[in-house]
């Protein structure tokens, strides 16, 4: 990097922005001494804590330090062998270390959260607490030695006080013996003796050493012989305590000099972390951000990216004036590694030029960027030609100055390299001019590899730029309804001059112009519209992808809120469903246990009380199937349940029964008899009356027997297709000789066969085979395993232990299988 780069590129005004916010020295002298760094990992790890910075400063934590002087002089003498320090630099010392160890106080809760900053502080030695400790308790914030500094020190100055009584109170009585003698009964030090203000005219009335003579000379200040001796001690003793002092601040400077290493870094942490502050304050005062600096590969990487850049200090003066900078946007690429920006006068191209420079050594330098995202390639340099550095003193024309800048620029340029130049190849003759440009702009971009932006008027490097595949054309914008520019930067059109509205704008006679325009050639006048109407193309294209841009992200916000929506009615159908279960499940176990309280047989109300167990942890199972199956879009019927009219569950445990009741229909109200067929009103279940007691019967329903009162009864006889169905049956049984006779209930098998099952297949086949041997009051049932590996026989054992419908269990005897089946006796 040059110097004359950073003078044109204002860079040292940058580091005047970032130096008002530091509140040390030191942090203000890093802030001067601001540079480009050497390598991508330093950049990296600058911009890494001044990121970790303004995390900490969002979530309101920060760290302050008082403005005391730079301590570079205090500890060059500290590293002088036998150099004692002041008191006031011992406090300045004491006062830094204790600022930088309560920063790193802050830091040790966020050393997680900011790994880079705890570095800095991470290695400050704990016996710097000590340390400080000590200098409090010695030196008073005054600067004075305290009385406890030393025993000594203590009784010194306890013999100075004593000593300067008495020899007060001697003086005292003095004057009152000659008070006519005494012009002022007040005692008074001289050459650091106490001394008594005689009046001139009556000093030969009290003896003693005269040591001087008021301003009137009417007083003279006279030390009595009396009290000399008490003075000759008290010099003495002050003597003394200066020795002392002495040697107490030389024990304080040599534990300073011991700590000498912890205290310079302490020194160098509050620079650097007052350095990194100041860098976090301008990141908020210019909203700024983080860019990312990569290595330059030329395979890929390497890209140039500004989105919504602007020039920091443009933008400190804008705002003075209540206005805001015109942010800029471009990318420039392995692929396309230049840009020519034309346009009128005054339209901003050189503003383009300083922000993007002045932008990539602030990135270099590990100072955040204002822009709204950046990118940028570590450059190895970074040259500029901006302005107009004409010379009568060094005999350089305008043309000349450009030309030996960009002599000397080529000699500097070491890829990878920005090159900015501005207002190429003028100066000169516009035909050679032109060519000299095109000729600069390829040199840098061929042979030194740079990315090069250029600004130009002329149309040879406009055609360059769009003929030339690497080379983007670029313009400002320019309102030509009010001659006015717009600042704006437009990516892929070249820009027309408009140097004759310009004039106009700025005064220039009207008969002047026209002359002007009918001057210039038609090809020139052609052109120009041709570049006008390229301009409105771009920009009613631009409208119309802002535009796309806009109803994509309405689109967008109305799909995520018709999704939010479509949730949200989801989960209110699953907690109806929910809350429809539950109470599913406690009607059934409020009717099952109606239903066994009415059962007077006790080994029949544990059948039922068993069925209804089972019942129900089918209902939560074919529940559970029901949920998955709404989850996955499958019809709720298909996995066998059901929610009627009334919000109420129905499995297909309970729909049998359903369908049961369905064939009867209600008969005409009469007498009940025995063997009428009547329904429960409590329960909505079909049996058949087998005794009557009074106002009571004794209801069989299938295998079970209830007592019901009978106004809770119902006559019932058969729906008219069973009735139709029976005439069949009794017509087909007259024609045929033989009977069909269909058992009332099925019988359960007592042996269960589980061979060549999975575990989990078995253990399910022998859960169920129990309920229903305990339904049909089975006492002793076999189950078959087989011998195999003995996993099967084991799984069956585990089950069984636990089981609630087994007494116990073994294994069956050699002539029933062996240790290939287990015998299960059953609960009664």
């Amino acid at each position: 990097m040059n110097d004359q780069a950073f003078n044109t590129l204002e860079y040292r005004q940058l580091a005047h922005l970032i130096k008002r916010n530091a509140q040390t020295q030191s942090g203000q002298n890093r802030a001067e001494q601001i540079a480009p760094l050497a390598t991508v990992a330093a950049v990296r790890q600058s911009l890494a804590r001044v990121n970790e910075c303004v995390s900490l400063r969002n979530r309101g934590i920060s760290w302050s330090f008082s403005d005391f002087p730079d301590q570079s002089e205090t500890l060059a003498r500290l590293r002088v062998e036998g150099a004692s320090l002041e008191t006031t630099e011992m406090l300045q010392l004491a006062r830094l270390c204790q600022q930088v160890l309560a920063a790193r106080a802050y830091l040790l809760a966020e050393r997680e959260a900011a790994p880079e900053l705890w570095s800095l502080v991470e290695e400050l030695p704990r016996e710097l607490n000590s340390l400080v400790a000590r200098v409090e308790n010695k030196i008073l914030p005054n600067g004075e030695i305290d009385d406890r500094a030393s025993a000594e020190l203590a009784r010194i100055r306890q013999e100075i006080g004593i000593l300067r009584s008495r020899i007060t109170r001697s003086l005292e009585n003095l004057m009152r013996r000659a008070s006519d003698a005494i012009q002022d009964e007040l005692v008074t030090i001289r050459n650091d003796r106490f001394v008594i203000p005689v009046k001139a005219d009556h000093r030969g009335r009290v003896q003693g050493v005269a040591h001087g003579f008021s301003s009137s000379g009417a007083t003279t200040f006279i030390e009595p012989l009396e009290t000399i001796e008490a003075n000759n001690e008290l010099q003495h003793l002050h003597e003394s305590e200066a020795r002392e002092v002495a040697r107490i601040l030389f024990a304080l400077t040599e534990e300073f000099r011991a700590e000498l290493p912890g205290i310079e870094m302490a020194a160098a942490a509050v620079g650097e972390l007052d350095f990194v502050n100041a860098k976090a304050v301008f990141h908020r005062n210019f909203n700024c951000v983080i860019p990312i600096v990569e290595p330059w590969t030329g395979h890929g990487s390497g890209s140039l990216e500004l989105v919504d850049a602007r020039h920091p200090l443009l933008e400190e003066n804008l705002r003075a004036v209540g206005k805001q900078v015109v942010p800029v946007s471009f990318e420039l690429t392995v692929e396309h590694n230049s840009m020519v920006i034309s346009g009128a006068n005054a339209g901003g191209k050189t503003v383009v030029l300083k922000t993007t420079g002045l932008l990539a050594l602030m990135a270099l330098s590990g100072v955040s960027v204002p822009a709204r995202s950046a990118r940028c390639p570590f450059y190895a340099s970074t040259l500029a030609d901006v302005g107009d550095h004409q010379s009568i003193a060094a005999n350089l024309s305008t043309f000349t100055s450009h030309a030996a800048n960009i002599a000397r620029m080529i000699e500097l340029c070491e890829a990878p390299a920005l090159v900015l130049l501005d207002e190429v190849g003028t100066g000169t003759d516009p035909e050679e001019g032109s060519a000299l440009g095109v000729a600069v702009v390829d040199y840098f971009r061929r042979v030194c590899g740079a990315h090069v932006i250029a600004t130009t008027h002329y149309s040879g490097l406009k055609m360059y730029a769009a003929n030339e595949e690497g080379v983007l054309n670029a313009s400002v914008e320019f309102d030509e309804p009010t001659l006015q520019p717009t600042y704006r930067l437009i990516v892929g059109v070249a820009g027309s001059s408009s140097g004759l509205e310009i004039a106009r704008r700025f005064g220039v006679p009207q008969t002047i112009i026209e002359r002007a325009t009918s001057s210039v050639n038609e090809s020139s006048l052609q052109a120009t519209e041709y570049l006008r109407r390229i301009k409105r193309e771009a920009e009613d294209a631009q409208n119309l992808r802002i535009a796309l841009e806009e109803e994509r992200a309405v689109v967008a916000e109305k799909f995520a809120s018709l999704e939010n929506e479509a949730n949200k009615r989801e989960r209110t159908r699953q907690e109806a469903f929910q809350k429809t279960l539950e109470r599913s499940v406690a009607d059934f176990e409020r009717r099952s246990r109606e239903l066994t309280a009415r059962i007077t047989d006790r080994a029949d109300r544990l059948k039922v009380e068993k069925e209804a167990q089972k019942h129900v942890s089918e209902l939560k199972r074919e529940a559970q199937r029901a949920v998955r199956a709404a989850s996955t879009s499958m019809p709720v019927e298909s996995r066998g349940v059901k929610v009627l009219r009334d919000g109420q569950l129905v499995t297909k445990a309970n729909q049998a029964d359903e369908e049961e009741s369905a064939i009867y229909v209600a008969a005409a109200p009469r007498e009940l008899v025995v063997g009428d067929k009547v329904r429960l009103k409590s329960f909505g279940s079909v049996g058949i009356i087998d005794q009557i007691k009074n106002d009571e019967a004794e209801v069989r329903v299938k295998a079970l027997r209830f007592r019901e009162k009978l106004t809770n009864l119902e006559l019932m006889e058969d729906a008219p297709q069973r009735a139709e169905q029976g005439k069949l049956e009794k017509l087909k049984r007259a024609q045929h000789t033989e009977v069909h006779l269909r058992a009332a209930e099925q019988k359960t098998d007592s042996e269960l066969n589980v061979i060549g099952q999975t575990t989990d297949e078995a253990v399910d086949a022998v859960d169920k085979f129990l309920d229903e041997a305990s339904l049909a009051s089975l006492s002793q049932v076999r189950i078959v395993h087989g011998h195999g590996t003995g996993a099967l026989r084991r799984a069956i054992s585990d089950l069984l232990r636990d089981h609630p419908h087994v007494a116990r269990f073994v294994a069956a005897p050699p002539d029933q299988g062996g240790t290939g089946a287990t015998l299960v006796e059953l609960r009664q």
